[in-house]
């Protein structure tokens, strides 16, 4: 008798659930900050709000949530406030380190 086939859980729901981890979050975000393109950044960042639930962040953050959208959307460009405010809420913080030369 053949197996029935279960589908794979979709690869967004999967991502979520491992963003529910900051520590996992973290590493997803210092991964996305290496891409040249900054959408990459702000859509993992969108991806980490997601996980921790937007509306919560947006209180946390103190902002509003449709702001939140727009400011993580690939036309987003969030001021620098906004994105420490974001990063706060979701208990992280920006760093710079310098490059090995």
């Amino acid at each position: 008798m053949p197996k029935t086939f279960k589908p794979a859980k979709p690869y967004h729901d999967s991502l979520i659930t491992a963003l529910k981890d900051r520590r996992e979050a973290a590493e997803y975000l210092n991964a996305a900050m290496q891409d040249d393109d900054p959408r990459v950044f702000l859509m993992a960042l969108r991806n980490v709000a997601e996980a921790s639930g937007m509306s919560k962040v947006s209180r946390r953050a103190k902002l509003n949530r449709e702001s939140l959208y727009k400011m993580l959307s690939k036309k987003g460009n969030p001021e620098v406030r906004s994105l420490s405010a974001l990063l706060n809420a979701l208990g992280m913080e920006l760093q710079v380190k310098a490059k090995a030369s």
